[in-house]
């Protein structure tokens, strides 16, 4: 684990530089204290990274559970009361860890998961520009198209294109945003190609460095970066003001029935980001290592306990960290746990120096992240894929972009599911006419190896396009699963066949049979158990 240090550091840097900012955003997007999103960062990082089977995976504070948080602080009569239902939800995925129910990863189709990674990229794309530009009502962790502060994408985003024509923008914050993404182009694009130093130093530190020396040496200038334009890390006078940061669990509410329904809600909504993630980041890692999803649901469940034992937000493995750890060259689980640790000792010792770092900056590191999820080479090969990929592909992508993350993901799928009965539709056998005249050949119909009640209107529109006085051989030789849905059209069948002069001849693996009597118990023998 300790072999690829001179990859994890540089890397837990990045990500570091990344979380630090959602950390803070999310816990405002869902109506929390500041310090709660710090906590599930920091426990996420060290905890759920020391327990993960992931080597690249990084957990942390999510921004497709802040409209749920937010709704349950209120609804639940407070913060306090809502942590008893992250713990409980922290108690439930450890449930479903022992019960093994990670496979459910496994189900989501590739072009739903690579949706999503571009989804997510083009969405923190739109999101970081106001910010790139110094309007900063809208916190950096809000994903969501309808934002917490009664404005959505586009118009954010139209906001700041007007703001940028009319020069209404923060100068200083623009100025080393441009600065800031100079730097990391070129540093990604040529300096890392030049020498280890440049490897081991990342651009995003340096583009950091510069934006806190732009901040020191503006203050009394044309181009100051105001305090609503900068990191706000709280702050404690002493030890005493630290520790009254953490809040602890009402327990007396763990009997009220809305607090264990919101117990399961965040189990299962984090259980399911959590996995999805799984699957995107063992996507994007290009040592195409598995993550063990159960025992992935056992260490969020673990962290989610801890984290709602001491006042953090509920943590999910999130693919914006994720994939800036994969981009930074992180090789093992310890470029998340340092991640962590970096959060820890930084919120203590050194908060003002954080509290330094212009917003502007942190948005053009997470522009680059999120244009290297959104490669316009991605769209190209997906569209040469055919429609069947592209689709849901498009599907996943406009719902993560026009409504939220869980939205686009279901409907996604759901075209998916379509797409796949389509198929099942058109797949379930195959049939061949002989002879130059159909009405006097034989027609031939080869069931499919599995043929379920969703072939039935297929087989029904063949079956009663067959002309009358006409020879059918089916043939079942290949075929493994016949639902019994099947076995009674053709059952069915066996009598209009009789009407319209139409013999039938059944092969299977176990003999022929011309014209059986009844089919049911023809199948009885004749399919492989």
């Amino acid at each position: 684990m300790f072999k690829y240090l001179k990859n994890d550091i540089p890397a837990s840097i990045v990500v570091f530089f990344v979380a630090l900012p959602l950390c803070l955003g999310i816990a405002l997007a869902s109506g929390a204290p500041l310090f709660s999103g710090l906590i599930a960062g920091i426990i996420g990082g060290i905890v759920v990274g020391g327990l993960s089977g992931s080597n690249i995976g990084v957990s942390g504070p999510a921004a497709g559970l802040a409209a749920i948080v937010l709704t349950a602080i209120t609804a639940l009569g407070g913060y306090q009361n809502f942590l008893v239902a992250v713990v409980l939800g922290g108690a439930i995925q450890l449930l479903f860890g022992v019960l093994r129910a990670g496979i459910i990863g496994y189900y989501f189709p590739s072009s739903v998961i690579k949706g999503m990674l571009t989804g997510i990229g083009i969405i923190i794309i739109l999101k970081q520009i106001p910010h790139f530009f110094g309007m900063d009502r809208d916190p950096q962790g809000d994903f969501a198209f309808l934002q917490v502060d009664g404005e959505n994408t586009l118009t954010e985003l139209l906001k700041a294109i007007n703001a940028l024509i009319s020069g209404n923008v923060s100068m200083g914050a623009t100025v080393i945003a441009i600065v800031a993404m100079a730097i990391l182009i070129l540093w990604s694009n040529v300096l890392s190609k030049k020498g280890k130093f440049f490897q081991l130093v990342q651009g995003p530190l340096v583009a950091v460095a510069v934006g806190i020396l732009f901040f020191i040496f503006t203050k009394d200038t044309s181009l100051n970066i105001t305090k609503d334009h900068l990191v706000s890390v709280p702050v404690p006078d002493d030890l005493d003001g630290f520790l009254g940061q953490f809040s602890f669990p009402n327990f007396a509410a763990i009997t009220r029935i809305d607090v264990w329904i919101t117990g399961f809600t965040i189990a299962l909504v984090a259980s399911l980001e959590t996995l999805l993630c799984v699957e995107a980041t063992d996507k994007l890692d290009p040592h195409k290592n598995v993550t063990p999803t159960n025992r992935e649901l056992l260490a969020q469940g673990t962290g989610n306990i801890l984290s709602g034992l001491i006042g953090g937000l509920p943590i999910t493995q999130v693919i914006v960290r994720s994939s800036a750890n994969i981009q930074s060259g992180g090789r093992t689980k310890m470029s998340a746990i340092i991640h962590g640790f970096l959060l820890l000792i930084s919120v203590i010792i050194i908060p003002k120096l954080l509290n330094m770092i212009p917003l502007s900056v942190l948005a053009a590191v997470l522009f680059i992240v999120g244009f290297k999820l959104a490669k316009p080479s991605t769209f190209k090969k997906m569209f040469s894929l055919g429609w069947k990929q592209w689709v849901p592909f498009m599907v996943t992508i406009l719902g993560i972009v026009f409504v939220d993350l869980l939205w686009g993901i279901g409907l996604g799928l759901v075209v998916g599911i379509v797409i796949i009965l389509i198929k099942s539709f058109q797949n379930s056998h195959f049939l061949h006419k002989e002879g130059e005249d159909v009405d006097d050949g034989k027609i031939k119909m080869t069931l499919a190896e599995e043929v379920t009640f969703f072939n039935k209107g297929a087989i029904l529109k063949e079956l009663d396009n067959l002309p009358s006085d006409s020879f059918l051989e089916l043939d079942v030789r290949k075929t493994r699963y016949l639902d019994n849905d099947i076995i009674e059209i053709l059952e069915d069948f066996a009598f209009k066949a009789k009407e319209r002069n139409i013999d039938i001849r059944l092969v299977s693996e176990r003999g022929i049979v011309e014209n059986p009597e009844s089919y049911i118990e023809f199948f009885k023998l004749a399919k492989p158990e």
